[in-house]
């Protein structure tokens, strides 16, 4: 026991005399390859978004000029000015278009997070027979693309009678299988230990489901939720909804941009409000999954 006791010290100092070869083993010119690779990588990332902000700063002509440069000379804000002139035009007022886009993103992106991971929970941690079928069904439905599965969506929404209402975009959004599939394989990862364990202390399916296994798979679903928004807000509900009234807002934002030469102004003003908003939304929520991944580390 006591030479048990001595050679712990030992082998401290030898972890850590191995770990400081390791970094002085490795290469300074093999870091300043992979941070230049790097920085081009992040440069070609962002260069579309300093250019939708940039377009929509710019006079209508310097957005017509060609070739197109990158910044503004004259920044400006006549852009958002004729937006909103154009939004004061429409004959169902413009604040209707966001109360429809809110409804159908919020509902549609909560209730996606909650069945996806409640089914993930039943599909990865409950014994039922032709689970592993269902399972199967789930993965073979990732191979289909939207436009092969429009048709069978319109008619099974035509035949449920919620064609024309929220309903006929939000429900379609909670039967994606991609959610199900994600939140599975991260609930998977959790000890079957812990389960048992609160069964043991008379905790239910629900309580263990919302207690236990949410908390621990915040990533997932806080991803999930990302895609799921921007998924939703960028929806123009088309296929489903024919009344005006419950168009949401990326339809009438497409329709502003559609008027043509005079209204690029107006279309650059609706490129940074689309794309600002799942952009802030994703900012919002990284540092929580960050944080999140650092502490969710789990071993049976």
């Amino acid at each position: 026991m006591k030479e048990a006791v001595r050679m712990k010290p030992k082998r401290h100092l030898l972890r850590k005399l191995f770990h400081r070869q390791k970094q002085l083993n490795r290469s300074a010119a093999g870091n300043t390859i992979l941070f230049v690779l790097m920085a081009i990588c992040a440069v070609f990332m962002a260069l579309p978004l300093v250019m939708i902000v940039n377009n929509a700063l710019k006079p209508l002509d310097e957005i017509l000029r060609y070739p197109p440069q990158i910044f503004v000379r004259n920044p400006n804000l006549d852009n958002f000015s004729d937006l909103f002139v154009l939004m004061k035009s429409s004959w169902v007022p413009f604040s209707r278009y966001i109360l429809n886009t809110l409804i159908i993103t919020g509902i549609g992106t909560v209730g996606h997070v909650l069945l996806a991971s409640a089914a993930a929970y039943a599909l990865a941690k409950l014994d039922f027979i032709g689970k592993n079928v269902l399972f199967q069904m789930v993965v073979l439905s990732l191979m289909f693309s939207a436009a092969v599965t429009a048709i069978p969506n319109y008619m099974i929404v035509s035949w449920l009678g919620i064609n024309d209402t929220y309903a006929a975009v939000i429900l379609p959004a909670f039967a994606s299988s991609l959610g199900l599939y994600l939140m599975k394989q991260f609930i998977e990862q959790i000890p079957d230990s812990l389960i048992e364990s609160c069964r043991l202390d008379g905790a239910s399916e629900f309580q263990i489901y919302w207690k236990l296994i949410m908390p621990n798979v915040k990533p997932a679903w806080l991803t999930l939720a990302i895609f799921q928004f921007q998924a939703l807000w960028g929806n123009t509900g088309s296929t489903f909804l024919r009344s005006e009234q419950l168009k949401p807002l990326q339809y009438a934002l497409n329709q502003i941009v559609q008027g043509g030469v005079s209204r690029a102004g107006a279309g650059a003003a609706v490129q940074f409000i689309v794309a600002a908003v799942p952009i802030l939304f994703f900012i919002i929520s990284q540092s929580n999954i960050i944080e999140t991944m650092t502490t969710s580390g789990m071993k049976d």
